[in-house]
């Protein structure tokens, strides 16, 4: 039995299975397990972090890149739009050549040499000086082809791995050998990136992560057979090639309605899938901006979903065993729905205690003054030096009270900031005697706090008890479109319960983790089930196509309703585009998918075979016609 059955305690269809067939499954498991690593460690839990504090520290905020300024984030998100775009445009017609060539598993490894090789070579930025943030910016991009490459010929292995029945097994099952490889590793380096203070910790990860992927990427080369070319085609020229497959993408495009099935399960996909990257992509964000979660809890999710997801991607293997693919991965969108709307619903606790707040003014009775400290949870002073003219201006305030605030200037001699100055542990906080100071000169300050995301509270003296909450703190809700939502779950579920946000965004975790593994995998699965097997390679071009154009469009829609509104608004649009890919979804006929591509494979194959005595290069035919092939003639 497969090692991740065995470790759930779950029997499987895919028993009794030959030593071969049991190796290329578990060989095909192996390659969602090592490349797990850059997507959960890399691109996730540390090098974003990384990269920002590199690039802050060449350039300061910003960079000029030609006649345009832009912040870190710009850039980052310009390398991730620029490799996200290239694999989306060139998967399909790359596939159209991939099924006409036994070229499956070598540009799997190529694309696999590409993103781990470049995975690898991320720790060697600190040897660059100031040129490092470009470096990591080089490499990134390097990696994420490599990746999103690889996943169109990885994917597409799928349909020549077993029969339809069990594309939820092995589907799922590799999904489950992702989540739980790629939790493993993180689980190490978040140990090593808080525990050990080493320059040489972070480079140590990436460089890690890059040879998981690469090692366990080993197995699937040497176990997962390539599958078979039934309609193979000679060499071409690289020209020849490219024209061949594009003209070939768009008479697949023309030709949709010899598929309704498999394009309406297409755009089914683009919506739902559309609405769970988005999720998985911002969570964390929301989290921490909206929820006010900290660094450590958002880590600790990480982790949580990791672990969860991988049970639970067998789980619904189980599940579409007993009532069908189509329905499980229904059930999963609908739950993806619930998800949106817990988030809507999510807030933290009202301040009550003293503790509860960011900065603390206290009195000390022998000393006959107050001190001031700033709590652990509280955010980090926004490192922002130019401000738009309505944005309310951080680091002014910061300076302007600066008498009264445990402060220090930034470590970045290139920026003239302030950060925060916090104690050595949560326990022993660095309290700041204020000597000198006015209580008049206290009270002001508690008021310019409401115009802050901040909250503050003084304990003791003639001042106690006094104590503001900012227009932007996390607790503060009222002035949001949907903000009615969170109020009153606040009043009637978290505060009855005593759940904190904390504890709510971990459920949150709980959610995502058990939905990720079943809907991606099911999502996988039924495209595998309903594919033609003699076109795997270019309808799962489409496929990564449709996913790569997705995580444009979700985060710019929440993007766009977030910025005119605000971001419970965002996630409201998400679940808005998760309902319409479920409907799409409800309407998607599995059964009649199948037999249109079982047409085609028995239509291609005929076509072949009355070919045979022709010349191949020549005969290679259009898989929609009977004409010929359009392969030019000078070829």
């Amino acid at each position: 039995m497969d090692p991740i059955a065995k470790l759930f305690g779950l029997s499987s269809k895919l028993e009794n299975l030959s030593d071969d067939k049991e190796k290329a499954i578990s060989g095909y498991g192996y390659y969602d397990w090592g490349k797990s690593a850059f997507e959960t460690s890399v691109t996730v839990a540390i090098l974003p972090v990384w990269y920002t504090y590199l690039f802050l520290e060449a350039n300061g905020l910003t960079t000029s890149i030609g006649s345009t300024t832009m912040t870190a984030d710009a850039v980052w998100s310009l390398v991730v739009a620029i490799s996200t775009l290239f694999v989306a445009i060139v998967s399909p017609p790359f596939g159209v050549i991939a099924d006409r060539r036994l070229i499956k598993k070598k540009w799997l490894k190529i694309l696999t040499y590409v993103g781990a090789g470049a995975t690898f070579l991320l720790a060697f930025a600190p040897l660059l000086g100031n040129a490092s943030w470009i470096w990591l910016m080089v490499m990134f991009l390097l990696a994420n082809v490599g990746l999103n490459g690889a996943g169109v010929f990885y994917n597409a292995l799928l349909p020549h791995l077993g029969k339809e029945d069990e594309m939820d097994d092995i589907s799922n099952r590799a999904f489950a050998y992702g989540y739980l490889g790629g939790g493993l590793l993180l689980v190490v380096h978040i140990g090593l990136v808080l525990g050990v203070e080493a320059d040489w910790g972070i480079p140590f990860c990436m460089a890690t992560a890059g040879l998981w992927w690469y090692g366990f990427a080993l197995f699937t080369f040497m176990w997962v057979p390539e599958p078979p070319v039934e309609n193979e085609m000679e060499k071409l020229k690289f020209r020849e090639a490219a024209r061949f497959a594009v003209g070939e993408v768009k008479q697949t495009l023309k030709d949709y309605k010899a598929f309704p099935t498999l394009f309406l399960y297409m755009l089914a996909y683009f919506f739902f899938i559309d609405g769970i990257n988005t999720v998985t992509a911002l969570g964390g964000v929301y989290g921490v901006s909206v929820l006010g979660v900290s660094a450590f809890g958002l880590m600790l999710t990480i982790l949580v979903i990791q672990f969860i997801a991988a049970p639970f991607a067998i789980v619904f293997t189980k599940i579409a065993d007993r009532i069908g693919t189509k329905k499980a991965l229904f059930i999963s969108i609908v739950g993806w729905v619930v998800l949106c709307f817990a988030a809507l619903a999510f807030a933290p606790l009202e301040l009550e205690s003293h503790e509860d707040y960011d900065i603390l003014y206290e009195w000390n009775e022998s000393e006959e003054r107050y001190t001031v400290h700033v709590s652990w949870s509280a955010h980090e002073l926004a490192q922002k030096v130019d401000y738009e003219d309505e944005e309310f201006d951080e680091q002014a305030w910061a300076k302007q009270w600066s008498y009264l605030l445990p402060t220090n200037n930034s470590e970045n001699q290139k920026v003239d900031t302030l950060e925060w100055a916090w104690g050595e542990t949560e326990d022993e906080p660095n309290k700041v005697p204020l000597d000198g100071v006015a209580n008049d000169d206290i009270s002001s300050f508690i008021v310019s706090v409401d115009d802050t995301r901040f909250s503050a509270s003084v304990d003791g003296g003639v001042l106690t008890g006094t104590a503001s909450v900012g227009v932007d703190h996390p607790t503060n809700l009222g002035d949001g479109s949907l903000d009615f939502i969170p109020i009153w779950a606040r009043s009637n579920i978290w505060e009855p319960l005593g759940l904190t946000v904390f504890l709510q965004f971990m459920i949150l975790g709980c959610l995502m983790g058990t939905l990720l593994g079943g809907s991606q995998g099911l999502a996988r699965s039924i495209f595998g089930q309903i594919v033609p097997e003699t076109r795997s390679t270019e309808f799962f071009g489409f496929f990564g196509f449709f996913n790569k154009v997705a995580a444009f469009m979700g985060p710019t829609l929440y993007f766009f309703m977030a910025v005119v509104y605000d971001s419970r608004v965002g996630i409201f649009s998400i679940a808005m585009l998760l309902l319409i890919g479920a409907g799409l979804l409800y309407r998607v006929d599995i059964e009649a998918g199948r037999a249109d591509a079982r047409a085609e494979d028995e239509r291609l194959r005929k076509q072949l075979s009355d070919s045979e005595s022709v010349c191949l290069l020549y005969t290679s035919p259009s898989p929609r016609d009977a004409t010929l092939s359009r392969m030019p003639s000078s070829a």
